[in-house]
């Protein structure tokens, strides 16, 4: 009986596509162009971009200090519209917050190449915009020094939180989910802290990266730890990623609101979140990359990927708009049917027009090849995407709360500069964290980037490095 030799894949269909990455890149050039930003002082952009999100950030701070000295009394919610951009933000951060793990976690289990120049920053994204959609709840309170009475634990008041609502499941997702993924970032950053400890040219970094990159060496042992831990945490990412914004959707889905109160929430806050994610990814990368010359690293292969899949995903969140009316439509329900009615039509129909036209056309553009590998386009259309996905959550939750059963009930909400002035803050307090990440710790996951290089050691071939210089 013969003998079948297993079947071999041939070397292309292991090693990464050619168009990804450069062959002439080697693994010196990745660390030395990964850790420039972190060794070098800040360029005139980095300036720039911290004194536009630091003054954001002081817009945000004077706002809260505001609310904290007058109340809640400084927005425009009124009687029926209790929260209109604090709960639309908190959304909004929150579907932000899970593309990065979602990118990150599935990407890898998929054995997607690509995610390696994009998975880092995606991951430090998830981490920064969980904190800032953490602020909204807790400042909405009221009486945030009171805060500690959500916490379920035994004492003298009597008070209970109350496990059916889904206000309660929202608090230990969303912090299980932010542990998981600090965890599943941090880990990823141990070697890389390790190379840069192994750089530092003072003892003070020195001592800071040897702490942070709890004493890597990098032997086959550690690393054989360190791969299977990384699969875990991928692991329990992805379920994590899928049931968080689940649960964010069922805050309002559980709910008796016309508007809300519909099974296609679930699936369609994670379309959305996913979409959101990258849009914002591509926002943040196409400014890094240009503002550290890193456009070798993330190639427009990458870009023109992750601009697929907001086209893919945009047709999924457009889909569920009109799987949304029509279900209005058909159901014969007066109140359904006219809260979609108004939607469209009503008081805040720009609002509804706004992000129809942002996010299920706008993304559109990206099925022409050249649009989706324009960087110009690409930026253009990741910034409407995120106004799209704000609008979003702007409609469901005020033109479902503004015109509810009872017409006596009926009031406009009209925000005020302070609603504006926190919205302005919350993108200034996670765009400045972003800013002084990239400047503290690699923005690219140099080992991983390294074990997907085409052609590692140079093999003969000049390395990008010295092509640079022989032209210079």
């Amino acid at each position: 009986m013969a003998v079948v030799a297993p079947r071999v894949k041939p070397v292309e269909d292991v090693l990464p596509p050619s168009d990804l990455i450069s062959s002439k890149i080697r693994l010196r050039d990745v660390t030395d162009d990964v850790l420039r930003p972190t060794t070098r002082l800040p360029n005139a952009l980095w300036w720039i971009g911290i004194a536009i999100t630091g003054t954001m950030l002081g817009i945000g701070i004077i706002t809260v200090v505001r609310l904290l000295i007058k109340g809640q009394g400084i927005f425009g919610i009124s009687h029926p519209v209790g929260w209109a951009f604090d709960i639309t933000n908190f959304v909004f951060w929150i579907g932000i917050g899970h593309a990065g793990t979602l990118i990150s976690a599935i990407l890898f289990l998929l054995r997607q190449y690509w995610r390696t120049a994009i998975n880092r920053s995606a991951e430090a994204m998830t981490i920064f915009a969980v904190m800032t959609a953490g602020i909204f709840p807790l400042l909405h309170t009221g009486r945030q020094w009171m805060a500690f009475w959500l916490f379920p634990y035994p004492n003298e008041r009597l008070l209970w939180v109350n496990f059916r609502s889904p206000l309660v499941w929202d608090v230990f997702a969303v912090s299980t989910y932010l542990t998981i993924s600090l965890l599943f970032w941090y880990q990823g950053l141990v070697p890389d802290f390790a190379t840069m400890r192994d750089r530092a040219k003072n003892l003070l970094r020195k001592k800071v990266y040897g702490i942070l990159s709890l004493g890597w060496r990098g032997s086959a042992r550690a690393w054989n730890h360190y791969e299977k831990a990384y699969l875990v945490f991928a692991g329990l990412s992805t379920p994590l990623v899928l049931s968080v914004h689940s649960i964010v959707s069922f805050d309002f889905a559980v709910s008796l609101l016309p508007g809300w109160h519909t099974t296609i929430f679930p699936p369609y806050f994670v379309a959305g979140a996913i979409f959101s994610g990258f849009a914002m990814v591509v926002t943040l990368t196409v400014v890094m990359r240009k503002m550290f010359h890193l456009e070798h690293l993330i190639t427009i292969r990458h870009m023109e990927l992750m601009n697929m899949i907001i086209m893919a995903t945009g047709l999924m969140v457009g889909y569920a708009y009109i799987t949304e009316l029509f279900t209005a439509w058909y159901s014969e329900n007066p109140y359904e049917r006219y809260v979609f009615w108004n939607r469209a039509t009503g008081h805040y129909a720009w609002a509804f027009w706004t992000m129809m036209s942002c996010n299920a056309i706008i993304p559109q553009i990206f099925w022409f090849k050249k649009a989706r590998r324009s960087l110009v386009v690409m930026f253009i259309v990741s910034i409407f995407v995120n106004i799209g996905m704000w609008f979003e959550r702007f409609n469901i939750i005020v033109t479902s709360l503004h015109n509810d059963f009872i017409p006596a009930n009926w009031e406009i909400f009209t925000p005020t500069i302070w609603d504006f002035g926190w919205t302005i803050g919350a993108f200034g307090l996670f765009f400045t964290l972003f800013l002084i990440f990239v400047r503290v710790a690699p923005t690219i996951a140099m080992a991983e980037m390294k074990g997907v290089l085409p052609n590692p050691t140079g093999s003969g071939k000049p390395s990008l490095h010295e092509e640079v210089t022989a032209h210079d």
